[in-house]
């Protein structure tokens, strides 16, 4: 195989990567192409902070937008926000709230897996959603301007190699569920990822870069516990949970090291 072939072979597997990241994650217009084999999710899982980091771009958009136009810091950090959950299509905070649901309404792990398969919100989903967003509009609009793009930036990236850390750690709960179908990442799709969330951690100043990577790895391991003592295994409610608590805790860790 010629060097050339070679290029083409691994441009060609990275963008299926890329695609079915986005296809999962996003609500971006992308090409349907050819059907990914079964399991590609183990491989492909280092282009899930990457479609995090676009549809992270969305938010950095709306909140520099908000500024040019003068609005002040709530407004800009709620159109940030608004912009992400447009993006995705609300699919992590969905996740949050039938997580929340289940953890909080199930008595024993059959009830708790069906209350999460259930689309219907309950009370814990609906508290669990609207503190969650509140938190992060409200943390962003505390962010000193010149912080925040980076942070949302950064944090996007992060909040899903924390899922991705998540799938890694625990098998799947329903072993016909989706997330059993897509398979566990492996160390190596982890290492690829770090450094996709490493990137935009560098815009941050001083030691901050560290604090979203902090938060990825405290989200998932959090969440990793109460999903192994309530039913056993993650699900992708628990991986949305785990993205959703990154970005919570990272817009907390970054507030408490400012002067």
């Amino acid at each position: 195989m010629t060097n050339g072939q070679w290029l083409r072979q691994a441009a060609a597997a990275a963008w299926l990567d890329l695609r079915i990241a986005l296809l999962q994650f996003t609500r971006f217009p992308v090409p349907a192409g050819e059907m990914p084999p079964p399991g590609r999710a183990r491989r492909g899982a280092w282009a899930w902070p990457v479609a995090g980091l676009l549809a992270g771009t969305a938010g950095a958009l709306a909140y520099w937008l908000a500024g040019i136009l003068g609005l002040p810091p709530i407004l800009a950090a709620l159109l940030a926000v608004a912009a992400m959950v447009l993006a995705t299509g609300a699919l992590h905070e969905d996740g949050l709230a039938d997580f929340a649901d289940g953890i909080g309404g199930g008595r024993d792990r059959e009830n708790r897996l069906r209350i999460m398969r259930d689309s219907r919100l309950g009370s814990y989903g609906a508290l669990a959603l609207v503190l969650a967003t509140l938190w992060r509009i409200a943390a962003l609009a505390a962010l000193p301007p010149a912080l925040a793009i980076p942070a949302i930036l950064a944090l996007a990236a992060a909040a899903r190699w924390s899922s991705a850390l998540l799938a890694h750690a625990l098998p799947p709960a329903n072993p016909d569920g989706q997330s059993a179908a897509a398979g566990r990442p492996g160390l190596p799709a982890l290492a690829a990822g770090l450094v996709a969330c490493l990137l935009p951690a560098l815009l941050l100043p001083g030691a901050l870069p560290v604090l979203p990577l902090l938060a990825a790895l405290a989200a998932a391991a959090v969440t990793g516990l109460l999903v192994r003592r309530a039913i056993g295994g993650q699900t992708g409610d628990a991986l949305g949970t785990a993205a959703q608590g990154c970005e919570i805790l990272g817009y907390g860790l970054i507030l408490s090291q400012l002067p």
